[in-house]
């Protein structure tokens, strides 16, 4: 871009940004009488700006923005432009938009150019949850029901590093209007700038600066007297300055609490009803789950309520399905088990309407059904009490209680089954928030790992991911198997650092890029830094570990590099190792890596386990305790299926317990080969890309199966010729280089392929000369060598050096 009045930049820089995955555009100023700027013009749009405006470019490309947006003039976006233009500083800026005319979370940046301004923007929806990220519209819609208000919080911090404010990220409907705003109004925002509303906001910031500055989660119940309501509110880390805070309004729930404990007051009181009241009361507290309030229920509740049948039927759209039961004879069990609310039996009608019912005699519950042509049994029963599993004005479901013989329901005990059913429902409500609270990570998590890994002949294997959440909390952890075609298959693992939404979709765009990178394939160390390079465009912040391998079947070889992450552990032969490769930096902290490879042998029948590091290692445990832990439980796990060893490493207290983190693990199993024939060579082989850095992978490739066949006292002689050959290779071609390696009796034949049809053509070298004594090198040190014409193209070069002896 240039100073001046020219706005647009040159026809080849359009050219790029045309093709750029990111939104561009160039607008000029218009300006007044005056010489002020009173509008922009748009000049440029790409088609990716254009998609994410939702307007074909035609459309919007010589408009003005009070024409094409005129419902967002208002918001001080013209006088930012303006800003930009005058000042010659560019600013960046995160918005949302929820108009007619324009809809998206946009993140932009905005710098002078001529008499106007460029503009690069993407839409932060369609880029880290979008529709290529699985799990993501989930994400929002999980947000939006799992709490009355849910946002995220980005910390700023003055000179001296002290966070001194928060800016809004991400805030749901629910939550914006907490702070009685819009979203969009809401998003970008300083949060002191949000003060008000029905929360006062103001007086939280202190809470919000300690979790971002100390990483502990708080949560608190805030009563606000003058509105007369009750929130939960509860704030976490989110990683890099980040804090995510959820607001509940809990009002309607403390309120019923403080009237269920004035009822169960009074109700012990009543000196025969009091140790029964506080036996279901002191079970339930103590139960977190669902499972445990169903059990606490059947254990306590029926016999102090003195019922000889008891089920707990909650509402699913439009049935009442059967949750628990006991006492209850098989015949009605079935038919409780969904039971449409239309239908009369009194348990629906409870349920409808939140009110109690109760029926003295067994002619009474004949009489509730009647015309009916599928009334529900009575079982044993003839007397029954149906009591609303109400909390905070919702009612749950039903709770029924039967008796074995009529009775006559008192206001008494009416009053104290009432209390029981209120106790119960509060107990269940928090016991279903909490699971589902719980499982949001999990299910997201699995939304973005494959559903099913491939089948590969010649390979068996299995996998495990085992979520470490609280509330919403979202890990990073990933795997693949992917097969490549040849007897060739990749198998990764990694774990983007974090435990939050941003983690979750880089964790998905990661190994989708992986996985794409890995079907054109490329070599294991490509892979690995195309894949960095991606994540640094894609999320600068974003740091991951990756342990990827590509297993050759045939040859009973792999191929591993390593960014940060634990290596595997290989089991033959009854022992269990970990393997030592060469290690490489994670992803995500340098554009400039370059990653090495390991290859070594993977005998027939042997086993290898992937795993992300929360399996071995937390603060409280050492690394290398863990990976102890680890072999010794690959080493004594049963011979057999892969998803049998893997049951065994996670139940073999591996690691630290409880565990801290997120756990994915993968066992690949390789099927025993069959015994070689007579004159059996092994072989090896790869393909490099026809560039300098090839060089030096090949001759590490060369070493490491060397080393593997027992064969380093050939290496020198071996490394050297090939050296000279792939490096006259990779100088006289374009594309591919193969390199393979055969092992016969007495000799090592190395064959080096490219699609070059020039043969070598060796000649004397001057004294003087830095230049052509590649071959008469490897005429002089082989044993023996050559070089002929492929039939489809290209040459090979080949060389034999003598086994030691």
């Amino acid at each position: 871009m240039v100073d001046g009045t020219d706005v647009l930049p040159s026809a080849d820089v359009l050219a790029v940004l045309d093709a750029d995955p990111q939104g561009w555009a160039f607008a000029r100023a218009v300006r007044g009488d005056g010489g002020d700027i009173v509008d922009f013009q748009l000049l440029y749009l790409n088609e990716a700006g254009a998609r994410y405006l939702g307007q074909p470019r035609e459309e919007l490309v010589g408009g003005r923005y009070r024409q094409l947006w005129p419902d967002t003039v208002n918001d001080s976006t013209i006088p930012l432009y303006r800003k930009v233009v005058e000042t010659r500083e560019p600013v960046s800026r995160t918005v949302y938009y929820d108009r007619p005319s324009v809809s998206g979370h946009f993140e932009l940046w905005i710098g002078p150019s001529g008499d106007g301004f460029a503009a690069r923007f993407v839409d932060l929806r369609a880029v880290t949850l979008g529709p290529q990220s699985a799990g993501g519209t989930r994400l929002y819609e999980v947000l939006d029901a799992a709490f009355d208000g849910f946002t995220l919080l980005r910390a700023l911090r003055d000179a001296s590093g002290a966070v001194h404010d928060f800016v809004c990220e991400y805030v749901n409907r629910p939550g914006a209007a907490l702070t009685g705003r819009s979203v969009e109004e809401t998003i970008g925002r300083r949060w002191s700038e949000l003060a008000g509303g029905q929360v006062q906001v103001h007086g939280l910031i202190e809470r919000w600066r300690e979790v971002a500055e100390s990483g502990r989660p708080w949560q608190e119940q805030l009563r606000y007297e003058d509105v007369g309501q009750v929130w939960q509110v509860g704030a976490a880390n989110a990683g890099a300055d980040g804090v995510a805070v959820s607001f509940r309004d809990v009002t309607a729930l403390v309120h019923q609490q403080e009237r269920l404990e004035q009822s169960m007051a009074a109700a012990r009181r009543a000196a025969g009803r009091n140790a029964a009241l506080q036996a279901v009361t002191t079970a339930l507290v103590a139960a977190s789950t669902a499972a445990d309030v169903y059990s606490a229920i059947g254990a306590v509740l029926r016999p102090s309520a003195g019922g000889q049948g008891l089920a707990v039927l909650l509402r699913r759209d439009d049935h009442l399905v059967l949750q628990y039961h006991a006492g209850y004879e098989p015949l009605v069990v079935q038919r409780l088990q969904a039971v449409p609310l239309q239908h009369p039996y009194p348990a629906t009608e409870v349920a409808r309407t939140g009110r109690a019912r109760y029926l003295n005699s067994l002619q009474e519950f004949a009489a509730a059904q009647s015309g009916d042509a599928a009334p529900i049994p009575s079982g044993g029963r003839q007397a029954w009490a149906f009591l609303p599993l109400a909390a905070a004005g919702d009612v749950l479901g039903t709770l029924v209680i039967g008796y074995g013989s009529p009775r006559e329901f008192d206001e008494a005990e009416r009053a104290n089954l009432a209390a029981f059913a209120a106790v119960c429902a509060q107990a269940m409500q928090r016991a279903l928030l909490f699971e589902a609270q719980l499982s949001i990570a999990g299910e997201l998590q699995r939304a973005l790992l494959p559903a099913e890994l491939p089948q590969v002949p010649g390979l068996r294997h299995a996998a495990r991911y085992l979520p470490w959440t609280h509330g919403a909390d979202v890990g990073g952890d990933w795997y693949d198997v992917i097969p490549l075609g040849d007897g060739v298959v990749a198998a990764v693992i990694g774990d983007v650092v974090g435990h939050n939404a941003t983690a979750a979709a880089v964790m998905g765009q990661v190994r989708n890029a992986l996985r794409a990178y890995a079907a054109e394939r490329h070599s294991p160390s490509v892979v690995m830094q195309r894949v960095n390079r991606l994540l640094l465009d894609l999320a600068p912040d974003a740091v991951a570990t990756c342990a990827y391998l590509e297993l050759h079947l045939a040859e009973g070889t792999a191929t591993a590099v390593l960014a940060g992450h634990p290596p595997p552990v290989m089991r033959a032969g009854g022992e269990a190792d970990i393997l030592t490769l060469r290690p490489g930096p994670p992803l995500g902290v340098s554009p400039d890596i370059v990653y090495s490879e390991t290859t070594f042998l993977v005998p027939g029948g042997a086993g290898l386990l992937l795993y992300t590091d929360g399996l071995v290692e937390d603060r409280r445990y050492h690394l290398d305790d863990g990976l102890a832990d680890l072999r010794n439980a690959v080493r004594s796990a049963p011979p057999g299926e892969p998803a049998a060893v893997l049951d065994h490493v996670l139940s073999a207290d591996v690691g630290p317990q409880p565990r801290s983190d997120d756990v994915a693990v993968v066992f690949l199993a390789v099927d025993e080969r069959p015994e070689p024939a007579d004159g059996f060579r092994p072989t090896a082989q790869r393909r490099f890309r026809g560039d300098a850095v090839s060089a030096s992978a090949a001759r590490r490739f060369a070493a490491d199966v060397l080393t593997a066949w027992g064969e380093r006292r050939i290496a020198d002689d071996t490394l050297l010729l090939l050296d000279e050959v792939i490096t006259n290779a990779i100088q006289h071609t374009v594309g591919a280089v193969l390199v393979r390696l055969e092992l016969g009796a007495d000799r090592l034949r190395v064959t080096v392929e490219d699609r070059s049809e020039r043969l070598p053509n060796p000649r004397p070298a001057g004294a003087d000369s830095e230049n052509g004594r590649g071959l008469l090198i490897v005429a002089s040190v082989a044993v023996d060598w050559g070089t002929s014409s492929i039939p489809a193209g290209g040459k090979e070069v080949w060389f034999e050096v003598a086994r030691a002896r």
